[in-house]
């Protein structure tokens, strides 16, 4: 397994566009730490973000992991130029020669998919702790260490995409094509959810639960909008008369769907490998 690992890093690591692509995705996740610094005093308004509240514990792990997975597109053309640059260069043919089984060529790839969420993971976590040490009202341990299944919500989301990346990369074997399918397959969702919830469904929400066994929209559901938690958007919605006490807990059954979605993305990557002559 750390043979398999350490093969696909190298390549990733030897490849300029990839290397730049994967330390420009971990310095934009630090830039997070920059939201702290937003402040406007225009007259009697005044906007400090980080006086409102998004550093505290325990919303930070919703706010931070909400705000981080936004910028799964930059690991995203790395995982699927990673599996493009199989094709073009004639290397998985070659690592086929030299003795590795397809099983564990699909193996490695996923590997270093876990090896990106769980390396994602663990940076936001220490950027998140630290950030709210420093600017958190509430600094009890109890407090600190609550709503942590955000992370994990993280993680199984970065997992399952980056998996659904692959796939599309060893289905399509270009990665402008298999980046384009991934942006025809987001607008696709959207369209099918946009008429479940206004034509099929008006007066019910039935276009959720089926829209939730959907791969994007299953991930998406797994780290809800974290804004109206704010006691400001609490205060003005309640001026408003809107109602903002929604459930924005970590959704389990997400987490089943999503783990489900690996699976199947995984497992047809290796069919689709198996079956196709090289």
């Amino acid at each position: 397994m750390k043979r398999l690992l350490s093969i696909e890093l190298q390549k990733i690591w030897m490849n300029k566009a990839s290397k730049i692509l994967t330390l420009t995705y971990f310095i934009l996740l630090s830039f997070i730490a920059l939201i702290a610094a937003i402040k406007f005093d225009i007259g009697p308004f005044k906007f400090h973000l980080a006086e409102m509240g998004i550093f505290n514990f325990p919303f930070i792990w919703h706010f931070n992991t909400y705000v981080a997975a936004w910028m799964k597109f930059f690991l995203a053309i790395v995982i699927v130029s990673m599996m493009a640059n199989e094709y073009s260069y004639g290397t998985l043919k070659q690592n086929l020669i030299d003795g590795l089984s397809k099983k564990e060529f699909i193996l490695s790839k996923f590997l270093t998919v876990v090896l990106f969420a769980f390396a994602s993971t663990v940076f936001v976590f220490a950027m998140s702790l630290i950030l709210g040490l420093c600017f958190s009202s509430y600094t009890e341990f109890g407090i600190i260490f609550s709503d942590l299944d955000y992370l994990l919500a993280f993680f199984v989301k970065l997992t399952g995409f980056f998996s659904f990346c692959l796939f599309l990369g060893i289905l399509v074997k270009r990665s402008a094509f298999a980046l384009g399918f991934l942006l025809v397959w987001y607008i696709l969702e959207g369209i099918i959810k946009g008429i479940l919830a206004f034509k099929v469904f008006p007066d019910s929400n039935t276009n959720q639960k089926i829209m939730q066994f959907f791969p994007l929209e299953s991930m998406s559901n797994l780290i809800v909008n974290p804004s109206p938690r704010l006691s400001v958007v609490k205060n003005i919605g309640t001026q408003m008369g809107i109602e903002t006490d929604a459930d924005f807990s970590v959704d389990y059954f997400a987490v089943f769907i999503v783990l489900i979605w690996t699976f199947l993305f995984i497992y047809f990557s290796y069919k689709l490998l198996k079956n196709r002559d090289l």
